[in-house]
């Protein structure tokens, strides 16, 4: 059968199954077949036999949906209905695969994995032309053999085209648009939303000459948490992967506040002490036991931040990474001990015109611990003795400290700030963990916050022209939040997935999927991680694609919609800014395993983009003018008032050789997406499976637009987000105001074409042996090679990261399982 591009929606229903455990009198003497045949049906029976007797253990059964080699939906479990197990669930499958087979497994849940009870097939050419398939199937053996007794199941499918869907590659067409379908949270009209590079903005003439320039003013992150933490009256609920008592909100000499010298766990007892109702759910990493001296593996200080609040009037709760009630001893074991809470959330009250206050919440990529606090300098040695004197965080040299000095790792990250109605939803997210990890106690009722709190109503169509519609999503299961409906009927009505007893809310990964399909110039992307879509990687001999399983859809669906463009004939770009190298010691087999992933991932994109091109005739086109990837670096010359630190690195390490070339990376934290300058995606969420599962990291992040701001035919988007994103290209490749007319139009080959220079320009400056000057601009072109195939190399001389032994493009783990790498 030949395969066929599904690229989107697949509408599924899963009816029910019949004649199951029928055909357990086996012919043990089949005549179909060699003997070698013969002799696997019959194991392939024996083996159905042996594990699957209802009648001894019971039966736990469930269906499952796969496009070809990637799992796309799954059953509830139904329990000892041995024979005619009926499910009936509806499935809306989002789909970017090249399949030629649909694939209908049925399962016997055990408490270790899953015994297969059988497979059945439907060719995909029977689904791709758009007519609903309503039928019985057979369901066959591991060899596709007919299993005695018949056994069969219900299935309905329609799949509609992307090209059918009504903003396909039109942006958001009318101020009217109602946000992503089938999710938990609906868009939420009439809100105000603030957008934050990084932790800190100084005053100096870098940021008026933004403003002059007509951009956004940039906001201060840091200073509006100290801020609405200090003023709130009623409430202070925290949720964090990391939360470090010991940080300063507020350290700009220029810019000091009143009670502004305070550490965070200071004021966070200050405000407890006053009546503020101070609830904290910081994430309980495993290993933060006297093995590893109360640190953790991660160091997130969550032992620490526990210890620090007992006999307090401030609540704070570690919150372990619990699994859902549905899932296996083995699964269950995996979702504890590998998985976090990734949310950053604060939500507060505040000040609000009347006798009553307004929810505020924060959230985006910035934990309130160390290490996080940067401004667009991102200085290496220049802050050592002042803003970072105590915060020194270099987590990638062994042994590195402030007494042995610089590098540290700068960091780069985006985090925002939501007002009206969407604020509340934030509020609700918080509810949920918190009930489901401590139930009803010490937090507050509705009933209660309408005695103090104004629930702001939705304006259908705000006249303010700044105002924002903005949506939450997530990435969260019934394990970490309460409420959610146990009957799948229910759980699809509000956008959730339910699954083998476990319901998910991942609305996160479709709220990327939307964006992108409906993207029509350009996409701009800043992501600590890039990787996933695996199910469609080069089969290579030293992996087994089918046990990778990092299978959410996002950079199969940016590839696809270049593809696209190249066969209409029309410009588009998408730039991806992400690390040098992900957080840790570069050499290590977790990091490299990473960067692995992330190079098949790269690979994949690069060969549909080029399969493209060949297919419209384009010759000797640069791949880089369509997708292109930088990370951010920066290289600073020997101050003689800098710091000098009393001890050095041991010799011949990275951190001596960095501290020698007086460089290193700017750790990209950010997850954000910007879509043609007038849609914007800030949140916890990573792009890999971790993030866009659901199920393992949990996560939350906003999706807004301003609707007084939209692209027309005759203008493109000018509001907030076209500011923010010229803001950070900016602070990354220092604009010009000359140069500012190709940066109007990123989609346009003299914009690709300027900033591909930059960044190569640029990456020779950092890695020369000549250090004359600071460096001025930070955006770096990723150091790979990109053929016009499609495949990626190492760049020449540049094997390895500058300064490191560790590879570019990475080396496969035989120690880490792919499910804590991806």
């Amino acid at each position: 059968m030949a395969p066929h591009l599904l690229h989107g929606t697949l509408d599924a229903t899963i009816y029910e199954a019949d004649r199951l455990y029928e055909g357990f009198n086996f012919d043990l003497c089949g005549t179909t077949g060699g003997p070698g045949k013969r002799t696997k049906r019959f194991l392939s029976e024996v083996k159905r036999f042996v594990l699957c007797r209802p009648e001894i253990v019971g039966s736990r059964l469930y269906a499952t949906i796969d496009l070809q080699r990637a799992r796309a939906a799954r059953t509830r479990i139904i329990q000892n209905e041995h024979s005619n197990p009926r499910w009936y669930e509806n499935f809306h499958i989002y789909c970017a695969h090249t399949v030629s087979e649909i694939i209908f497994s049925v399962k016997d849940d055990n408490a270790i994995g899953a015994t297969l009870i059988g497979r059945a097939y439907l060719p995909v050419e029977e689904v791709s032309s758009g007519n609903v398939v309503d039928r019985w199937l057979d369901i066959m053996d591991d060899d596709k053999n007919l299993i005695h007794g018949g056994p069969v199941i219900h299935v309905k499918l329609q799949y509609y085209p992307v090209t059918q869907e009504s903003n396909w590659s039109q942006g958001i067409k009318t101020p009217s648009f109602g946000g992503v379908p089938h999710t938990f949270f609906r868009l939420r009209r009439g809100c105000k939303v603030t957008l934050y590079p990084d932790a800190h903005v100084p005053d100096d003439e870098f940021t008026k000459s933004l403003k002059l320039m007509g951009f956004c003013e940039p906001q201060r992150c840091w200073e509006d948490i100290f801020d609405a933490i200090n003023n709130a009256k009623h409430l202070i609920y925290i949720t964090g992967w990391s939360v470090y008592t010991k940080i300063k909100l507020i350290r700009d000499p220029e810019r000091q506040k009143p009670g502004g010298e305070m550490i965070l766990g200071e004021l966070l007892k200050k405000k407890a002490d006053e009546g503020v109702n101070v609830l904290m759910l910081v994430w309980d990493d495993r290993t933060s036991a006297p093995e590893f001296k109360n640190y953790g593996l991660m160091d997130t200080h969550d032992q620490e931040t526990k210890v620090y609040f007992e006999n307090t009037n401030v609540r704070c709760v570690l919150c372990p990474r619990n699994p859902d009630d549905g899932t296996s001893i083995f699964q269950g074991f995996q979702v504890s001990s590998m998985f976090t809470h990734h949310q950053k959330t604060v939500v507060v009250d505040g000040e609000y015109p009347g006798s009553k206050r307004g929810i505020i919440s924060f959230l985006g990529g910035i934990d309130l611990c160390d290490g996080r606090y940067d401004t667009r300098d991102h200085s290496l040695f220049g802050t050592l003795d002042t803003v970072h004197r105590e915060d020194f965080h270099q987590p990638n040299f062994p042994g590195s400290s402030i007494k042995k000095g610089g590098p540290r790792e700068p960091w780069h990250d985006i985090h925002c700030r939501l007002e009206g109605p969407v604020a509340w939803d934030v509020l609700y997210n918080f509810e949920q963990r918190w009930k489901k990890q401590v139930g009803n106690k010490f937090i507050y009722s509705i009933k209660e916050l309408d005695r103090f709190i104004v629930k702001v109503m939705e304006l259908p169509l705000s006249k303010d022209p700044e105002t924002w519609n903005v949506q939450i999503f997530r990435s969260i299961d019934g394990g970490a939040a309460s409420g959610f409906p146990e009957e799948p009927e229910e759980a699809v009505e509000i956008g959730l997935v339910s699954g083998k007893d476990n319901v998910i809310d991942r609305s996160i990964q479709d709220a990327y999927i939307h964006a992108i399909r409906r993207a029509k110039n350009f996409i701009y992307i800043e992501n600590q991680y890039f990787l996933g879509s695996s199910f469609d990687w080069k089969k290579t001999k030293d992996i087994t694609i089918e046990d990778i399983n990092a299978l959410h859809t996002i950079p199969k669906e940016l590839s696809l919609k270049i593809v696209s463009k190249i066969q209409a004939g029309e410009r588009f770009t998408v730039y991806v800014v992400i690390p040098m190298w992900p957080e840790g010691i570069p050499e290590s087999d977790s990091v490299q395993a990473i960067l692995d992933w992330q190079k098949r991932t790269m690979e994949m994109m690069y060969k549909d983009i080029s399969n493209a091109l060949k297919a419209k005739g384009l010759k000797n086109v640069n791949l880089r003018e369509y997708l292109t990837f930088f990370c951010l670096g920066n290289r600073e010359i020997k101050n003689p008032e800098e710091y000098i630190p009393p001890e050095k690195p041991d010799p011949d390490t990275d951190y001596s050789r960095a501290q020698e070339s007086r460089r290193f990376m700017i750790y990209v934290h950010s997850k954000m997406m910007i879509v043609d300058d007038e849609y914007i995606i800030i949140g916890s969420a990573n792009i890999n499976q971790r993030s866009m599962d659901g199920g393992r990291d949990s996560e939350i992040a906003m999706g807004g637009f301003q609707p007084n701001h939209l692209a027309t035919d005759t203008q493109r988007a000018r509001g907030q987000i076209f500011g923010f994103r010229m803001a950070l290209w900016a602070e990354h490749f220092l604009l010009e105001l000359e140069e500012e007319e190709a940066f109007l139009h990123p989609e346009s080959l003299r914009c690709v074409r300027s900033v591909n220079k930059i960044g190569d320009d640029n990456w020779k400056d950092y890695t020369s042996e000549k250090l004359e000057y600071d460096l001025q601009v930070h955006l770096l072109s990723y150091p790979v090679s990109i053929s016009s195939e499609g495949e990626i190399t190492a760049l020449p001389a540049f094997e390895f990261f500058p300064d490191t032994k560790a590879r570019v493009l990475g080396t496969k783990s035989d120690y880490f399982p792919p499910i804590l790498t991806t």
